[in-house]
């Protein structure tokens, strides 16, 4: 018996010794798109608190499904932010003769997600060549706030569900 005490004795003391290093261990991630926010919430919805760019380091302490709440250099601003706008790849900025490639934008992202992009256009309208785009080309062009978005759901009583539309 005593063995046996002796054994967890020492199991407890490696967990007191290493559990700290565990619990600090946070991710850090790279901002991969042009511009995004972070939101006040896990939603797009949400308020945006501030924005980062393109080759911002984020340090992430939360995370809720597809989002991460994340803090800048410092710990501040923090705030939730899609997972699709970070990669675990250090990105560098350096100058050079020519523009930085940047990632993708968040347009991009959100057609890529659901299978469409430029090619696919192309290839839609070369096969339906009698069908009107302008309208579709209109709406392309309209811009919606996130104030603009919270009105319009909050005159229509929608209530998005907990995270918002994710």
């Amino acid at each position: 018996m005593s063995r046996l005490k002796s054994i967890g004795y020492i199991l407890l003391v490696f967990g007191f010794l290493f559990l700290p290093s565990l619990v600090t261990a946070q991710e850090n991630l790279s901002v991969q798109v042009k511009e995004s926010e972070l939101r006040a919430t896990p939603s797009f919805l949400g308020k945006i608190v501030a924005k980062v760019a393109y080759g911002d380091r984020v340090t992430v302490s939360e995370t809720k499904g597809a989002w991460k709440k994340v803090s800048l250099k410092g710990g501040s601003p923090q705030g939730w932010i899609n997972s699709s706008a970070l990669t675990a790849k250090k990105i560098v900025l350096q100058a050079g003769q020519t523009n930085v490639q940047t990632g993708a934008t968040q347009n991009e992202l959100a057609l890529a997600g659901k299978g469409f992009n430029n090619q696919v256009e192309s290839s839609y309208m070369a096969q339906n060549k009698k069908l009107d785009y302008n309208w579709v080309n209109k709406m392309e062009t309209f811009k919606v706030t996130p104030d603009q978005m919270s009105a319009f759901l909050a005159k229509g009583e929608v209530v998005p569900p907990e995270g918002g539309a994710q």
